[in-house]
Order: C-alpha cells, then sequence, then structure tokens
C-alpha cells in the first residue's frame, strides 16, 4: 500500500488547525503532521496519541519551517493575530511560511485569510478610524495584503476565507448578563446580517479542499454556514439554552469606546460586516460550502451540540 500524501498544519494544537487535524484523522486518506511550538503541551500530546506525526516550529523563527514542511504534500497555513494584534507581525509570518512552502515544494498550500476591508471602506473614509497606520480592521486587511506573497512565491494556493466563528460566543463576544437578568449581546450590526461559522467546519472545508485536487488552486473559497441577524440568533441562543438572550445593537464608535483590548479592531469589524453585508456575504454561497463539506452545520445544529457549555460559559 502506498504511504499516503503528508498534510502538514499549522495551528493544530488551535481551533482551526485542530479542526483540520481531526478530519483528516477521521477521513483517512492523508497522514497529518502537527506544527506546534509547544510539543509538550497537553493538546499536542493528544494529537500525538491519535497518531499525529508532531514538528516542532515557530512562525516567528523562518529556519525552522522548511524543516516542519519536509516532505510534505500540502500545507494549512495560518496566522493568530490575537495573540499579539500586529498587522505586520501577521505578514512576516505569512510571508516567511510562503517562502518555506516554496522552498520545499508544496504541491497544494491553503492560506486562511480574509477579505481586505478597504477596498470596501477606504482609509480615507470618516466612517470608521484607521488602526496600526494603515489598516482598517488589521487582522483582515494584513492576512489579506499576504495573500500576495504566495501568489508571487510560485506557491500553489487556495485562498480560504473564513467569517466568525460561533464558539467566539463562548468567549471574546459572548453575552453580558444585565442587571435585569437577560443576557445581552451587543454588537454594532444594526439589523444586517453576520455570517458565522462552526470552527470544525472550516477544518472540514480545507479537507474538502485537498481532496479536491488541484481544481481550487490559484482561487479563493469565501466560507459561512449561515448568514442571520442578530436578532435571529439571540432567538435561537434563548431556545437553546433556556436563557433570556437580547440583542441590544450599538453604534460603532460606542462599541469601540468600551476600552478592552481589541475593542476599536472589533468594532471596526463588525461595523465592516454591518457596511458591508452584501459584498460580504454575497461571497459566501452556502451551497458550494456545503459541495466541499456536506456535513456544514447551521447555527440551530452547532447550537444543539454547544447547549451545556454556552450555559456554563455565561452563567
Amino acid at each position: 500500500m502506498p504511504e499516503k500524501k503528508i498534510i502538514t498544519v499549522f495551528g493544530a494544537t488551535g481551533a482551526q488547525g485542530g479542526g483540520l487535524a481531526r478530519a483528516i484523522l477521521d477521513d483517512g486518506e492523508f497522514a497529518v503532521r502537527a506544527v506546534t511550538r509547544h510539543p509538550e503541551s497537553d493538546a499536542a500530546r493528544e494529537l500525538a496519541r491519535l497518531g499525529v506525526e508532531l514538528v516542532q516550529a515557530d512562525s516567528d523563527d523562518e529556519s525552522t519551517l522548511a524543516p516542519a514542511l519536509e516532505g510534505s504534500y500540502g500545507a494549512f497555513l495560518m496566522t493568530n493575530f490575537w495573540e499579539h494584534m500586529s498587522g505586520d507581525r501577521e505578514k512576516v509570518q505569512a510571508a516567511a511560511m510562503a517562502q518555506a512552502c516554496a522552498h520545499v515544494g508544496v504541491q497544494h498550500a491553503i492560506w486562511s485569510t480574509l477579505e481586505d476591508t478597504r477596498e470596501c471602506i477606504p482609509l480615507d473614509d470618516p466612517r470608521m478610524p484607521v488602526l496600526q497606520s494603515r489598516y482598517k480592521v488589521p487582522h483582515f486587511d494584513a492576512k489579506a495584503e499576504a495573500d500576495a506573497f504566495f501568489t508571487e512565491g510560485g506557491v500553489p494556493t487556495t485562498c480560504l476565507r473564513l467569517t466568525f466563528f460561533w464558539e467566539n460566543l463562548l468567549r471574546m463576544s459572548a453575552p453580558q448578563r444585565a442587571e435585569d437578568g437577560t443576557y445581552r449581546i451587543s454588537y454594532p450590526m444594526g439589523d444586517k446580517r453576520l455570517s458565522g461559522i462552526a470552527v470544525d467546519d472550516v477544518g472540514r472545508t480545507a479537507l474538502g479542499i485537498f481532496k479536491r485536487g488541484t481544481d481550487l488552486i490559484g482561487g479563493t473559497v469565501s466560507i459561512a454556514g449561515e448568514h442571520l441577524t442578530l436578532t435571529e440568533m439571540a432567538g435561537a441562543l434563548s431556545e437553546s439554552t433556556g436563557l433570556p438572550v437580547v440583542y441590544q445593537p450599538l453604534e460603532p464608535d460606542a462599541f469601540r469606546a468600551q476600552g478592552f483590548p481589541g475593542a476599536e479592531e472589533a468594532g471596526n469589524m463588525f461595523q465592516f460586516y454591518r457596511d458591508c453585508e452584501a459584498r460580504f456575504i454575497g461571497a459566501r454561497d452556502l451551497d458550494a460550502v456545503r459541495a466541499l463539506n456536506p456535513s456544514l452545520q447551521s447555527f440551530e445544529t452547532w447550537l444543539a451540540g454547544h447547549q451545556d457549555k454556552l450555559r456554563t460559559a455565561w452563567v
């Protein structure tokens, strides 16, 4: 029996990469190699227990990347803006990964990326502030700029454009309990729809792209699981958890002024989702995503598997 082709997964001990690692293991067509800075961590050891090959590398240390990728057929590449909140640092990391892929001859890379928000809301548009000197939403815009590193480096790449993770409702975007006992979602979205997706479906869709062979190399796949207003999301959350969840819209300036780390970034992000709704949602054809990932979850399906986690996280 021929050896399985190796897909090397960056971020395999986290959400996106972990979802892909599990999907590869469940599917069985490919072998999975997990890149981690901390092979001694519990998450890395669990992957090893499941049969995943571990390699130690760091996207901030370019010298470690080519050895980690050596012998790979494919690679899933991502950066974590929220670890350091620097768009420029994301670009440096992406450039190093692209160069390493080109050096070792990776045959199919998937680059986890996002839209350039400045194509919809230019830098000189006063609707939202400029951040980090040249971005509107740094973790979007820097990734979008980094797309070119793969193209210019001759790396056979599919750009995978993501969206809001429903898992954020368990953590950074969790509803807040008000004095009247309700749980309030306070995003600056007005009555516009928010595209969301389950993190596991990022990995399953990425696997679907790899399984298509060369068909999607050079293309962009924009994904979501469902497009819902925040009122619809609040209603579904209430029904699922049995807790009173309401949507309380804020104006973007009020959201940005909350002062928590990343408030301006998140405020600009939600305003982009709101003001550029038609453009953003229009790029995300749910039927096309489902063709790559037949088990794509709706918000209702995701909620059914997370009722207890949501209640525990909020209460």
